[in-house]
């Protein structure tokens, strides 16, 4: 589920934003509104055999545990979905986010208090290096005429600012598993159900998202099959990483995850032909380098607890 729904779900999305850069917005409320009707006949019931009206089931978890997550997630899948109308490419996007489990380390040394190895601590100066140097690859691989250095400024600062709430929702889902139990189908639903009243709060941007859309397909057909595998894809993708998470450590997904995002990356530049030099590709092998590192340094931390 990760790999395949995730994977295929980068190629869509990167064949959205080729045909219309500002679909940011209608493609985030899309994906909420897709996952919460296609989750919502699970969690509704009928009081009574008289009742007209069905109502939800009861919660595993109060809401005020998934409202907080809704309010994290909401930001960070917007800004996730903006960034690339800021002039930043799909592979810098991919190898920023592969330095998710680093900042998972950061929140979980702040909020958790955990301990962490000097092995781990290394793998942090590793995956800064290799973000910075794929941040400047941009501009440094094109004339400073074709580079918008403020608008693609913007665009970085909005990446990290995503990758730092995705740190955050991880460390909230770890606890709420642990602490109820893993109720992942419960977690994806009301995340996307409570998520729906703040994206419509950017009703216009969704509109005008979904016309570019139109106007810059082949036809409408090709628009609707792209957006609707988009969305069946994201489905698989998200059912499968809080699938994940409830299992098992935050460190064993990490791990899945940051080789996922490396296929994502070879897929990337091999299908859509991003620009790729040097400087990219020593930043990215130092950002999953460092992930991984850091990974298998948790894995050694787990084994000896148990011992």
């Amino acid at each position: 589920m990760v790999f395949g729904g995730c994977c295929s779900n980068v190629w869509t999305y990167e064949r959205l934003l080729k045909l219309s850069p500002q679909i940011g917005s209608a493609l985030t409320f899309s994906q909420m509104l897709f996952i919460t009707l296609q989750g919502l006949p699970r969690f509704l019931t009928w009081q009574s055999s008289q009742s007209f009206l069905p109502t939800l089931r009861p919660r595993q978890v109060p809401m005020r545990e998934w409202a907080t997550q809704v309010v994290v997630l909401t930001a960070g899948s917007l800004l996730n979905n903006w960034v690339y109308a800021f002039d930043v490419p799909i592979p810098i996007q991919i190898v920023f986010r592969s330095a998710v489990p680093i900042v998972s380390m950061i929140f979980g040394y702040v909020f958790l208090r955990r301990s962490y190895s000097f092995t781990q601590v290394a793998a942090v100066v590793i995956v800064v290096v290799g973000v910075v140097l794929a941040t400047l690859s941009r501009s440094s691989s094109q004339s400073s005429t074709s580079v918008d250095t403020g608008r693609y400024a913007v665009g970085i600062l909005m990446l990290v600012s995503s990758l730092f709430l995705s740190g955050f929702l991880g460390i909230l889902q770890e606890r709420t598993y642990g602490k109820y139990g893993p109720c992942w189908r419960e977690g994806v639903f009301y995340t996307h159900f409570l998520s729906l009243p703040a994206v419509l709060l950017f009703l216009p941007h969704v509109k005008k998202g979904f016309l570019d859309l139109h106007k810059a397909s082949p036809s409408l057909q090709t628009s609707i099959l792209i957006l609707a595998a988009n969305l069946g894809t994201q489905l698989v993708c998200v059912s499968g990483v809080n699938q994940l998470t409830s299992r098992v450590s935050s460190v064993s997904t990490n791990l899945v995850l940051t080789a996922r995002k490396a296929m994502s990356l070879c897929l990337s530049v091999w299908w859509f032909g991003n620009g790729w030099n040097v400087q990219l590709a020593s930043g990215a092998s130092l950002v999953l380098t460092g992930s991984l590192l850091y990974a298998f340094a948790g894995l050694r931390q787990s084994d000896k607890k148990r011992e």
